[in-house]
């Protein structure tokens, strides 16, 4: 490869690997298509709800306020119209802070639909700018293959390399999805698409100290935002004329491997397709990590049972994965939201005292339930050897858990147990018409009738969605 004169070594091999999947893959079929909608509307419609929170509000508009940027990205349920790098910040941080968007399993959790804060607000810069030109820009179909191959390349790395067993967080993979997608999307050819890739693998990786005891805090739900932003800078830098760092990952001594991977060589756990997006998990009837969300599913069906007899609990006994126990099992003082949907006992705590589990039942107002802590208190988690094989057993990929009541005068609740949530593939059908009930009801909780309507319309024609211009589609989620 010759790079300003110079020549240097190629890309290492998972460079190359995904340069040339993000440069010539083309998606074949429907079924990738239309989960691709799918994940699209839910994203927003997370992204819509949580503009009921302050703590997400706050840090949403410019970098500087009062910045005004002609034809910027408009943030959707907002009035901001923002560069490309701060609007794909807002994006994430919105779709992401409720921990209600879809999600990925493996040996690396996270959250697939976090890219779309890079991937819609560059769809739109460059949709606007080729307005500007009187050109042709892009349209919705286009935001979906990108989509379909930032998941891959998220899901794909994830199924094999443990990026949390070495203390990282698992956004490293957003920034990483993201920086190839949206270079590609400017236009940018496999050598740029490898540069970009090597700079997000270059940038120092966020730990994942925010996600845990003693310091779990909100930047749990901005991270996604701040790499899917940084993907895009990168990818601009790139585009400018910016060399990549052939050998970012496997240098011996400085590369990704040896510095932040404790020397074991990152590896695909398949071929790059579609997969992932088409097996992806949503999260249906209420935002729990997904961990726990057959936990609550159990929690709700026996709070009938329970919740008369909450004084006359001596255990609750919750048998999961070793995932679970891994990051949501939690004992002693939660601090604010953010450690509080993040912990397995006050999830099912809620769901056995009040029937139901909403975003607003980890605030304080609710939080400062006494009944919340004493019944914690009362829980104990313990590993399910099976449900652990059939986490990762690539032809299950279960999520169960189980849930049973034990009560002083020796009497006990049925064993509950489920293995696959809601917004498992084993339960689309199931999900579906819920998921759209889900994005219906946060479109119409924002706008006025005649526009809930206009969004609903052109969301349930998925040709017309296909040919919409993106600055035309975004323009309907603005304020």
């Amino acid at each position: 490869m010759t790079i300003q004169g110079k020549v240097v070594s190629a890309p290492d091999d998972l460079l190359s690997v995904i340069a040339d999947y993000v440069c010539d893959f083309t998606p074949k079929g429907e079924a990738a298509r239309d989960a691709a909608r799918l994940c699209l509307f839910d994203a927003l419609g997370c992204a819509l709800e949580a503009r009921d929170y302050p703590a997400c509000v706050r840090l949403l508009g410019p970098d500087v306020p009062g910045t005004i940027v002609p034809d910027g990205v408009p943030v959707p349920g907002t009035a901001y119209r923002l560069d490309p790098v701060a609007a794909a910040f807002n994006i994430g941080a919105l779709i992401r802070w409720l921990d209600y968007n879809d999600t990925w399993l493996a040996a690396e959790w996270g959250h697939p639909s976090d890219n779309l804060g890079g991937i819609l607000s560059v769809a739109d810069f460059l949709s606007r700018r080729a307005a500007r030109l009187g050109e042709q820009g892009l349209c919705v179909d286009e935001v979906l293959t990108a989509m379909i191959k930032a998941y891959e390349i998220q899901g794909v790395i994830a199924l094999e390399n443990s990026f949390n067993q070495v203390g990282l967080d698992h956004v490293v993979l957003v920034k990483v999805a993201t920086a190839a997608v949206v270079t590609a999307m400017m236009g940018g050819r496999r050598r740029e698409v490898a540069a970009a890739l090597s700079q997000a693998w270059v940038d120092g990786q966020p730990l994942r100290v925010y996600r845990h005891a003693p310091d779990t805090g909100p930047r749990k739900s901005w991270a996604a935002g701040d790499a899917t932003s940084r993907g895009v800078r990168l990818a601009m830098l790139t585009r400018r004329g910016e060399p990549g760092y052939p050998g970012a990952l496997t240098t011996p001594g400085w590369g990704f491997q040896d510095v932040s991977f404790g020397g074991r060589p990152l590896v695909l756990g398949r071929t790059l397709g579609s997969w992932v997006i088409e097996n992806v998990l949503f999260k249906v009837a209420f935002p729990a990590e997904f961990h726990a969300q057959t936990a609550v599913d159990c929690a709700l069906d026996l709070h009938a049972e329970v919740a008369g007899r909450l004084d006359d609990i001596e255990r609750v006994e919750i048998t999961t994965q070793q995932s679970a126990l891994r990051i949501i099992d939690k004992q002693g003082p939660l601090r604010n939201p953010a450690d509080r949907d993040h912990c397995l006992q006050y999830m099912v705590a809620a769901g056995l005292i009040f029937g139901e589990l909403t975003a607003a039942h980890y605030e304080d107002t609710v939080a400062t339930d006494p009944r919340i802590d004493r019944l914690r208190a009362k829980m104990r988690c313990v590993e399910e050897p099976r449900y652990s094989r059939e986490y990762l057993d690539p032809q299950k990929r279960s999520i169960a858990n189980a849930l049973q009541v034990f009560f002083r005068d020796g009497s006990r609740t049925r064993r509950v147990e489920v293995e696959y949530p809601l917004g498992h593939p084993r339960r689309r059908s199931e999900a579906l018409p819920l998921l759209r009930e889900k994005f219906a009801t946060r479109v119409g909780r924002r706008y006025e009738r005649t526009r809930t309507s206009e969004i609903l319309a052109i969301c349930g024609d998925p040709e017309r969605l296909d040919r919409l211009p993106v600055a035309t589609f975004m323009d309907l989620f603005a304020i």
